[in-house]
């Protein structure tokens, strides 16, 4: 059975730049308060990846988690492991070796100052992955305790069965970048049968495996990169039309345009869980309607921004 979406906090800004090796009291300040606007909006969920600001991110979340107890067992975290980035020679390369999988977990799990993650998530399909030899990383740091289960990241529905053929746990989240903007889980499936398809090259097939078999799909990238929420910068004029109908919406229903962007993004039966980057307190804030106006939206309203985003009509 299906269920909703919710709102998952993404940590990827935290902790400063990460062209920087140390980071300090402002960052720690940073962190806390972005946490803090994500909690007060109902948030749960925090989203990590061993790779994201060199570590940073983590190890600031983890000094945030010091500072505040109880906030561990208010939470849920979810990290990813899987890609190397400027190590052998090398700017980036996967690795979902038995050995990587257990010594980065464990050194994400250090950073963030917690014996457990709730979710481990492979980040990228690694074309030298043996399924049975990540199976069994997995299993064994599920059964030391050191993670509650499993998700993957950017993978296709034949990859996921793969590993799932192997895996006793139940794969439970498969993140991928989805968005009013960057739509093409969504054009590989209504453009079935049609020459238009060749230009959204998404393995067709992925939301039904994740929808049959109970992987929840978690949306990176869900807010566009702002680009229908006010952000500067060039626009096409698609997207320009697009953002001025979102305004129009976030007026007509007293929400706002974050609120409005997100809210499509749920309204969609697959129970669609959006990511949301920001650093930004008030516009994190921004987001806490999502829920709420996906509910409300009309099919009407979901189709016309649709059809606004993508510039022409469907087949």
């Amino acid at each position: 059975m299906e269920t909703a979406g919710e709102l998952i906090y993404g940590c990827m800004g935290l902790g400063g730049p990460w062209d920087a090796t140390e980071y300090g009291a402002a960052e720690i300040d940073g962190a806390a308060a972005a946490i803090g606007a994500a909690r007060r909006i109902g948030i749960t969920v925090f989203d990590h990846a061993d790779i994201y600001g060199g570590g940073k991110s983590e190890a600031v979340f983890g000094d945030v988690l010091a500072r505040n107890e109880g906030l561990r067992g208010q939470i849920r975290i979810q990290t990813k492991c899987g890609i190397r980035l400027g190590e052998g020679g090398l700017d980036a390369y996967y690795d979902l070796s038995r050995e990587a999988i257990l010594e980065r977990t464990a050194a994400s799990l250090a950073r963030l100052r917690t014996d457990y993650v709730d979710l481990l998530i492979l980040h990228r399909p690694d074309p030298l992955m043996d399924p049975g030899e990540v199976a069994a990383a997995l299993t064994f740091l599920h059964a030391e305790g050191m993670i509650g289960g499993v998700g993957v990241s950017n993978m296709s529905g034949a990859q996921i069965a793969l590993l799932q053929d192997r895996l006793e746990l139940p794969i439970e989240a498969n993140q991928l970048e989805m968005s009013l903007r960057q739509r093409a889980w969504l054009e590989s499936g209504v453009l079935i049968n049609h020459p238009e398809a060749a230009q959204y090259p998404f393995p067709h097939g992925t939301l039904e495996h994740c929808r049959r078999h109970g992987v929840g799909l978690q949306a990176w990238g869900a807010l566009g990169q702002g680009v229908y929420s006010g952000a500067p910068g060039e626009a096409t004029d698609a997207e320009r039309a697009t953002a001025e109908l979102v305004a129009a919406l976030a007026g007509q229903k007293g929400t706002t345009p974050e609120a409005i962007v997100l809210g499509w993004l749920m309204r969609h039966p697959a129970g669609i869980s959006p990511v949301i980057g920001s650093t930004n307190p008030d516009r994190i804030a921004a987001c806490a309607d999502a829920p709420e106006q996906a509910r409300l939206m009309a099919t009407t309203e979901w189709y016309s921004l649709y059809l606004s985003a993508r510039g022409g009509p469907i087949p």
